[in-house]
């Protein structure tokens, strides 16, 4: 956990040296151009980045999250923070590798592997909030078909995704359970509508209305039974991929703060040399840095199949990486004075992205709730 073996920390210097060539400047400008960072996302594809944690068999890396995990910081920590690395390799990535059919893996693994096939994830509804048990999207029989109706909302990427892994509630004797469908992007009956955000992203945020979406039944991910198992085997991914997306955005702005304090000469010093100064740097160094064990702690725990464990580690990370990164951009902010708000010395970027980031895709409260429960078995408070 503490040391990479000398593939990852191969793979950890290889991408990092791709995404310097590109850089935050590059990410900024497709992000208010209205673009998408199509050249970096096609060349991490070719050299196999993308991949990494699709098996082998499929073009992959055959590696896991730690190694996923990896790529998403380190992109992030050149500036390029790529959201739908969470999305479509670590979510779809991994719910399509361990519960799809030989068929669905054949079809789509490749694809995502080389990056050439991207998958946008549906589960947040208007109504339901967090609270996945009360999704109202619905998925029912018409013949072989399923139809699926219902809304999502803040779904990423759909502009760029050729499928939509929809999670729907089929009914399944007395009882309604969740269950995953692929739908391709241009089916009749899917409509998305563009969310207005105060983010600078070139991945965009989505509603989604669904009406009548006729698909086949092979569409559906591992049958009726597999959708609870689906869906949950694509959550601690997501929770992992996001603290690490965090934890390289924090490391990406105080890298920007301390070189700017160390050379940036007032009376005759530089900045750096007032502890006023220093010191909320360097707090928020120790914060981003325990962030990162927790991440690595999570993604070996969930690697090696420890899933309740990994579940717990995964929502710590989650939480712990989503605090240091907003405290690490605001404190570089904050070292910069008025140059902190302008896009050129590009740290100020980055402020609504790491606020989201104590938002979705789980808040910190339910994961304190979740803490509060499951770990020092409390009652339930909602």
């Amino acid at each position: 956990m503490f040391e990479h073996t000398p593939q990852q920390a191969d793979l950890r210097d290889a991408v990092a040296a791709l995404g310097r060539r590109y850089g935050h400047e590059y990410f900024v400008a497709k992000a208010k151009s209205g673009e998408h960072t199509t050249e970096l996302w096609a060349e991490a594809g070719k050299l196999g980045y993308l991949g990494v944690n699709v098996p082998e068999e499929y073009g992959g890396g055959g590696g896991g999250i730690t190694e996923l995990a990896i790529v998403v910081e380190e992109l992030a920590a050149a500036g390029c923070p790529l959201l739908l690395l969470v999305v479509s390799p670590a979510i779809a990535g991994t719910v399509i590798a361990k519960h799809g059919t030989p068929a669905q893996r054949a079809a789509f693994l490749p694809g995502l592997a080389e990056g050439t096939l991207k998958v946008a994830f549906a589960i947040t509804e208007p109504e339901a909030g967090s609270n996945a048990h009360r999704l109202t999207t619905t998925a029912r029989r018409d013949g072989d078909d399923w139809l699926i109706t219902g809304r999502k909302c803040f779904i990423s990427g759909v502009d760029e995704s050729s499928y939509v892994l929809v999670v729907a509630r089929v009914s399944s004797g007395d009882r309604l359970q969740p269950a995953l469908f692929l739908v391709p992007t241009p089916t009749p009956g899917l409509v998305a509508s563009k969310l207005d955000m105060e983010i600078v992203s070139p991945e965009n945020q989505w509603l989604l209305y669904l009406d009548d979406v006729r698909v086949p039944a092979d569409a559906m991910i591992g049958g009726v039974e597999a959708g609870l198992p689906a869906l949950f085997s694509g959550l601690n991914p997501e929770r992992i991929t996001v603290a690490a997306m965090a934890a390289g955005t924090a490391r990406y702005a105080l890298a920007r703060a301390s070189t700017y304090t160390a050379t940036r000469q007032v009376w005759g010093r530089p900045i750096g040399a007032h502890q006023g100064v220093a010191h909320p740097l360097a707090h928020a160094t120790v914060q981003v840095e325990l962030a990162r064990l927790m991440i690595a702690k999570a993604a070996a725990l969930y690697d090696a199949g420890r899933d309740v464990e990994a579940g717990f580690a995964a929502n710590m990370a989650k939480y712990a990486a989503a605090d240091a990164a907003a405290l690490a951009v605001d404190t570089a902010i904050q070292v910069h004075g008025g140059n902190g708000m302008t896009t050129e010395y590009g740290v100020a970027t980055l402020l609504g992205a790491v606020r989201a980031g104590r938002i979705a895709p789980v808040s910190r409260e339910m994961i304190l709730n979740f803490v509060a429960q499951h770990v020092l078995d409390q009652p339930k408070s909602y």
